[in-house]
């Protein structure tokens, strides 16, 4: 849909995360790509979206949002209707939406920051010349594994993290995943067989497909 604009850089998780959520919702937008490197003019204007300087940003017509999980959720509920519904079903169930609400804190706090560290030192380190440290991911390795035996125990009972149905719980956990399945790390999913199931329902999504595109 006209007018829906979002700045950032498509390599970004962050940024993916939203790009996934217009993808789902098969809305038209433009991607501005934004390196604070570049001009002073063009910092300015990306820090008039986002003041703390972090992409991505977000404009649908007058509306200005920051921060990825804020964003994903106003789109789930502005166009509910259209394209995949990302929220519960029944998305009026108090309880069925405070799970989902449960699940996307537990991705906020508990996989992203682990994931995300992981995906630096396998990943972006290698991009900007630098050499993964490997004591750091043992360690983070250890910790995700920990993380994801829960996401096991959950997935033997449900298909998805917030229930039988496809929400941004899951969603928000794709771009770091896409990441994570061309390392080494790859194992701590595969070795899990409801996780490995899960992560190969998410990531074989359309929409998911077009953010590696």
């Amino acid at each position: 849909m006209a007018g829906i604009k979002v700045f950032g850089h498509a390599a970004s998780i962050s940024t993916r995360r939203v790009l996934l959520t217009l993808h789902e919702k098969n809305l038209d937008f433009e991607l501005v790509h934004v390196d604070l490197k570049d001009g002073e003019h063009k910092k300015e204007s990306f820090l008039s979206h986002n003041p703390f300087g972090k992409v991505p940003a977000f404009e649908d017509g007058d509306l200005k949002l920051f921060e990825s999980r804020a964003i994903t959720q106003y789109i789930a509920h502005r166009y509910e209707g259209q394209g995949t519904n990302l929220l519960q079903p029944d998305s009026k169930n108090l309880a069925h939406y405070a799970i989902m609400a449960m699940g996307m804190q537990v991705e906020a706090h508990q996989f992203d920051p682990l994931a995300s560290k992981l995906a630096w030192e396998h990943v972006f380190k290698l991009i900007y010349g630098l050499t993964t440290d490997q004591a750091v991911v043992a360690e983070e390795e250890a910790k995700l594994a920990k993380v994801l035996d829960v996401y096991e125990a959950r997935l033997k009972e449900f298909k998805y993290l917030a229930g039988d149905t496809f929400t941004l719980t899951d969603l928000h956990h794709i771009p770091a995943v896409q990441y994570l399945l061309e390392t080494p790390t790859k194992k701590l999913f595969t070795e899990r067989p409801h996780v490995n199931k899960w992560v190969a329902e998410i990531t074989k999504r359309p929409a998911s497909q077009k953010i590696l595109q």
